[in-house]
């Protein structure tokens, strides 16, 4: 037996480790502690090293809404899983009083309605997306800080044994289960730390924001605000079954910016996928991309409003175009925006674009979208010509 003496690298991950972090980082902008903690999880779940008798990781996501607290597990599903749905959600408004625990342990038995009563957190449920090749459960208790007390005593045996007691007294299994909470918990001091309102300072930290310039002093202040928020209203026994706070930072407009490319990708699929059978590729000019983001930029409500804007002024447009039979399949459209009329203006600048083509641009759909790729470019590529659709 031989003596190496060689050096090891801990900061290695593994291949399906190393694919859920690119996962996680094509679907969420600004969030890489968030991203790391859930990747690191994964490793050591995977390495078969998690703690015996507790679930895989409890992780806490503190910070304002819209921040991607939700969307974080929905893409870490995405990810594992291959659907976004797969992750076992509990909406924590809804047990805001004591009795509502029944819907989800069950009624016990003698109870009026016994048999009528599913518990909603059964090892069934808690095991449906469970596939040959991973056997993890990803639970979601969604702004838990809504939740009655009695919720949150229910968690107590969760997070530290791995075990549930239903009604009729089964035992529900948690070890192969990742827990997730949610709470929007210390938003409003994280709010006012980002965005100071008076003064020199405001007009600084704001564009040095915009320029993705946060030091390292204010973030710690951020992360501290939010986790002294979760310290008032829970009791230490349920902080210190959580096995890592992370603090969401409030997006900025770089971060949205790369949001609005993402969300703009998601429309387009949405138009491949959809049953209509009539694909076609848009693209937005940089002074639409500015009104969307102009529209969709609340500090209060984080990436849900560029959502809302991107529906209100963008896909219900597109949606008459093609309702109207004025869009058609093959067709190439440009998204600009008209400053007089304060909207935007869709023209259609190629038709009969093959197949082919259109997969070209897709692939090229980074942000910027497709801007690279012109109109007569598209319909010169060999094999245009015989694209030529039934309107012909």
């Amino acid at each position: 037996m031989g003596c190496l003496n060689k050096q090891l690298d801990p900061t290695l991950t593994g291949v399906e480790s190393e694919q859920l972090d690119s996962d996680l980082r094509k679907r969420i902008v600004g969030q890489e502690e968030a991203i790391e903690q859930i990747v690191n999880t994964y490793q050591t779940y995977l390495a078969g090293m998690s703690s015996p008798g507790r679930p895989v990781g409890n992780l806490l996501f503190l910070g304002p809404t819209g921040s991607g607290k939700t969307r974080m597990v929905e893409a870490a599903a995405e990810s594992l899983v291959g659907d976004a749905r797969a992750v076992v959600k509990i909406d924590c408004a809804e047990f805001q009083h004591s009795h509502e625990i029944s819907k989800l342990i069950g009624s016990p038995p003698g109870y009026l309605g016994h048999r009528e009563t599913h518990a909603l957190l059964s090892q069934e449920v808690l095991n449906q997306y469970h596939t040959e090749k991973i056997k993890l459960s990803l639970v979601l208790f969604d702004e838990i800080e809504k939740a009655s007390d009695a919720l949150w005593n229910l968690l107590l045996g969760i997070l530290d044994k791995a075990t549930l007691t239903l009604g009729d007294n089964r035992r529900v299994d948690f070890s192969r289960a990742m827990i997730f909470m949610t709470s929007n918990l210390g938003a409003s001091e994280m709010n006012s730390l980002l965005r100071p309102n008076l003064g020199f300072a405001a007009g600084e930290v704001e564009r040095r924001q915009a320029a993705g310039m946060v030091d390292d002093t204010l973030s710690e202040k951020v992360s501290r605000a939010g986790v002294e928020a979760a310290r008032r209203k829970f009791t230490p026994e349920f902080m210190n079954r959580i096995d890592k706070t992370v603090v969401f930072r409030p997006l900025g407009e770089g971060e949205l910016r790369k949001i609005l490319a993402l969300e703009l990708d998601i429309v387009q699929q949405r138009i491949f996928n959809s049953a209509h059978g009539a694909p076609f590729v848009f693209s937005l000019t940089d002074g639409a991309q500015d009104f969307l983001l102009r529209e969709g930029t609340d500090l209060k409500y984080g990436a849900r409003h560029l959502k809302r804007a991107i529906d209100r002024n963008l896909v219900h447009s597109l949606s008459n175009l093609i309702a109207t039979a004025q869009v058609r399949a093959g067709d190439l459209l440009r998204v600009g925006y008209d400053s007089a009329l304060q909207r935007l203006t869709f023209v259609k600048e190629a038709e009969d674009v093959p197949a082919y083509a259109m997969v070209q641009m897709l692939d090229r759909s980074a942000a910027p979208r497709w801007g690279a790729v012109s109109a007569s470019a598209a319909v010169e590529m060999p094999g245009a010509a015989n694209a030529k659709s039934s309107r012909r």
